[in-house]
């Protein structure tokens, strides 16, 4: 019989892994922007994912963080519920963070711009749906291949 596991932890790793890719992303030059100007916090770090969200090597390491723990957490159904909706929450009060202390306010420890205001909304929805749709133990399926 093959492994099985849940909606819930296959929505984690598959965060999990995403979180990794930013995290990793966020240091190579050419995905992001000056890299080699890189602050290690604040909000004047020049450097941006992609062109288009601002990026630190503490937000870097953040979303590292999130990777490891969506992907150790991805083991158990109940763990795996547990990093979707303790992630969902904290990308909301990110989103919410970014709105009410602004890119260019002093306070502001996390470099982020409206888009990466933008992006933490959607990850917070995403990762409280994801929460919300796994929430019956019994929601497992086979990864093992089915067989006719």
């Amino acid at each position: 019989m093959g492994n099985q596991r849940s909606l819930a932890q296959t929505l984690a790793l598959l965060f999990g892994i995403a979180f990794l890719g930013a995290g990793i992303l966020g240091f190579i030059p050419g995905v992001t922007t000056n890299v080699g100007d890189m602050k290690f916090a604040g909000n004047d770090s020049p450097s941006e994912l992609l062109g288009i969200f601002q990026v630190s090597i503490l937000h870097n390491i953040v979303h590292l963080l999130f990777g490891i723990a969506g992907v150790a957490l991805s083991r158990t159904w109940e763990s795996a519920r547990t990093y979707l909706l303790g992630s969902g929450v904290i990308y909301l009060v990110l989103f919410v963070y970014g709105l009410l202390v602004g890119s260019g306010n002093d306070a502001n420890f996390v470099p982020v711009n409206s888009a990466d205001d933008w992006l933490h909304l959607g990850l917070g929805v995403a990762l409280l749906g994801g929460w919300y749709v796994s929430r019956t133990a019994d929601e497992v399926r086979s990864t093992a291949p089915t067989t006719p």
